[in-house]
């Protein structure tokens, strides 16, 4: 997967779910991992390989992407991504991890302690999905939906795993 448009979606699909939890789960630092991703039914490579390929990039590409991840609260590690959850945004059951400039929103459809489902809309994309709690410190998330892309309109669908990793996120910032 070379466009660099879809790593981005993707991405931030990854992260949409984040935003759709139920209390209580643990405030800190959590570890989110995409994989089954596929665009029109076709397999895309695991999220280890994309998270590879950025590493790949030159290096000055590579430190304005991640500085860029950064300010939106989110860092590479791993084979995911990491991001900081503060007791407040825990509490308020209201994880603001999508760029509010991003033109992206999301709407919870069903709610219930152990499953969430909801619909977000981006500019460029749109879909649903839901996210099973399995414990305080672990959740899975699917999400499916349309995007559109220089070759036209696609399908997508992936699944997250989350967990938590630490009280202390050190360094990363909530959004």
């Amino acid at each position: 997967m070379r466009n660099p448009s879809v790593h981005s979606l993707f991405l931030g699909l990854c992260l949409l779910p984040v935003a759709a939890m139920a209390q209580p789960i643990q405030p800190g630092l959590w570890e989110i991992r995409a994989q089954n991703m596929q665009v029109d039914g076709q397999a895309l490579p695991a999220m280890d390989m994309m998270l590879e390929q950025l590493k790949n990039l030159p290096a000055e590409q590579r430190q304005m992407m991640e500085q860029m991840m950064a300010k939106q609260g989110v860092q590479i590690h791993g084979q995911g991504v990491q991001v900081c959850m503060s007791e407040a945004q825990v509490a308020a059951q209201d994880i603001p991890l999508q760029d509010p400039q991003s033109g992206c929103s999301q709407t919870i459809t069903e709610r219930s302690a152990q499953l969430w489902k909801f619909r977000f809309t981006c500019p460029q994309a749109q879909g649903e999905g839901e996210t099973r709690f399995v414990s305080d410190k672990a959740f899975v998330t699917t999400v499916s939906g349309t995007f559109a892309t220089a070759a036209g309109q696609q399908s997508g669908r992936m699944e997250s795993h989350a967990h938590w990793v630490a009280a202390d996120c050190g360094a990363l910032q909530p959004r």
